[in-house]
């Protein structure tokens, strides 16, 4: 999964404009400023985009932070 990181964290840090964000798999909403649900769809949007994946609307509402989101991308990706 150390290779999904680079990845994530750059997407993190375009859709919230912010290229000082650093991710961890504790990482959830209430620790990145302007994460709220109009941004978020933007993020999964990005993400099914970079990763030419897609997420069950369940799955795009229900991550508890950023390491479940890592982890079902990279099962996404067949990894």
């Amino acid at each position: 999964m150390s290779d999904l990181w680079p990845e994530l964290t750059a997407l993190f840090q375009t859709v919230f404009d912010n290229p000082g964000i650093v991710l961890d798999e504790k990482t959830t909403a209430s620790d990145i400023a302007g994460w709220d649900s109009f941004s978020h769809m933007n993020l999964i949007a990005a993400i099914e985009e970079r990763f030419k994946i897609e997420f069950s609307q369940s799955e795009a509402l229900n991550f508890q932070n950023v390491g479940e989101l890592a982890e079902t991308v990279q099962k996404k990706m067949g990894k």
